[in-house]
């Protein structure tokens, strides 16, 4: 093939559905990003990379910066096609390959095969047969399946194939159907074989990979084999508040008749906040008293299992999921047996656990004197986190 070919890599999207940058997640010891453009370098074809990106710009730009071919950064538009057809009209190569940044795994062959067919056709892709059974029915979100959702009809699955990238095309070609494209058509335009659909050009298909998966959900992070290794940390937490008159006696998020309750600037949950420590810790977050200070009036009185919550979504954010948790509770006043099922199923609940990954427990420790004769009560709780 003697044709030049400019790799369009679109890294501007804002990952909603994941919570967090997608792009700089660590598949061991190298971001997706970095794969993603080091598979584009790595090709003979290409001579140029054009890097799409939103406010990640900084980022985009450090990942780039050991690239051995010329790299361009330009800013994407409000959508992926306005994104793409950025890339696209600053890029120089008669063919673009237009390449979903989270989509890492993609290999020498499936590149080389789509724009050997752009090269001859004008338009490619990289495509799978679809291995499970299609249904038509109504229209939903593309999140879930809306209610009453009757089935319509079970298209033929050996004409079905789902497209990746990158998709490939003639340069010229594809400036061409952007200028014939009108306003409503484009609105139809669900990815940039779309383009050439849309103004009666050809499309051809080529062999894809199963493994060229695209990072959109938590779901389609790679399983610990795909990384070099798995990272498990531990964590260990603990807290402890007097108990005083005129207080509710939360523990778990449950509330322990009693009369007596821990005294703080939130509920004084020493249980929750003892388990939210011992997470932060595992993942070297810090502590509940950074992100959660207490002479921070927002606090004030706050329910800790609402910021418990947080602290699992920070957790998340950080690539850790929580595997369980361990938690022992100090006091001699009140018993608290009866109560430890529903203090599980709450820290469960808001750390995304089944309740078997949590266990608490309760003793005495007359000797540590200030639990002994119902003055406090002490929490210890030990996490276990995995990098995902």
């Amino acid at each position: 093939m003697e044709k030049t070919v400019s790799a369009v890599l679109v890294a501007a999207g804002s990952s909603t559905r994941m919570g967090f940058d997608k792009l700089s997640f660590d598949l061991g010891g190298e971001t997706v990003l970095h794969r993603s453009i080091r598979a584009f370098a790595q090709c003979p074809q290409v001579t140029e990379l054009v890097l799409v990106a939103g406010k990640n710009r900084e980022f985009v730009a450090q990942q780039a910066a050991d690239c051995p071919k010329p790299v361009q950064i330009v800013a994407g538009g409000a959508t992926r096609a306005e994104s793409a057809k950025n890339g696209v009209l600053a890029a120089h190569g008669e063919l673009v390959a237009v390449h979903d940044a989270a989509r890492p795994f993609v290999s020498a062959s499936v590149i080389t095969a789509a724009l050997e067919a752009a090269a001859r056709c004008g338009a490619a892709a990289p495509a799978v047969p679809v291995k499970d059974t299609i249904k038509t029915a109504a229209r939903g979100d593309g999140k879930t399946v809306p209610p009453d959702c009757a089935v319509c009809a079970t298209p033929d699955r050996s004409t079905l194939y789902a497209v990746q990238t990158p998709q490939c095309f003639d340069r010229a070609a594809y400036l061409a159907a952007l200028e014939e494209l009108d306003e409503t058509r484009a609105r139809l335009v669900t990815d940039d074989c779309s383009l050439f659909e849309l103004t009666g050009r050809p499309v051809q298909l080529t062999q894809g990979d199963y493994a060229n998966l695209k990072i959109t959900t938590r779901e389609d992070l790679p399983c610990p084999a795909q990384r070099k290794e798995t990272e498990m940390r531990i964590g260990h937490g603990y807290d402890v508040h007097r108990l005083v008159e005129q207080r509710k006696l939360i523990l778990g998020g449950v509330e322990i008749p009693f009369e007596k309750g821990l005294l703080g600037h939130s509920d004084a949950d020493v249980l929750t906040h003892a388990v939210m420590d011992a997470v932060l810790g595992a993942a070297a977050l810090g502590d509940i008293g950074q992100h959660f200070p207490d002479n921070d009036p927002e606090y004030a009185g706050a329910d800790s299992l609402k910021l418990a919550c947080r602290v699992a979504q920070i957790l998340k954010e950080h690539g850790w999921r929580i595997e369980n948790i361990d938690a022992t509770l100090l006091c001699q006043r009140p018993k608290l047996a009866p109560h430890i099922p529903a203090m599980r199923a709450n820290l469960a609940a808001a750390f995304g656990l089944p309740v078997e990954a949590v266990s608490v427990k309760a003793t005495t420790e007359e000797h540590l004197g200030f639990t002994g004769e119902g003055l406090g009560i002490a929490a210890h709780a030990v996490a276990l986190i995995e990098a995902v």
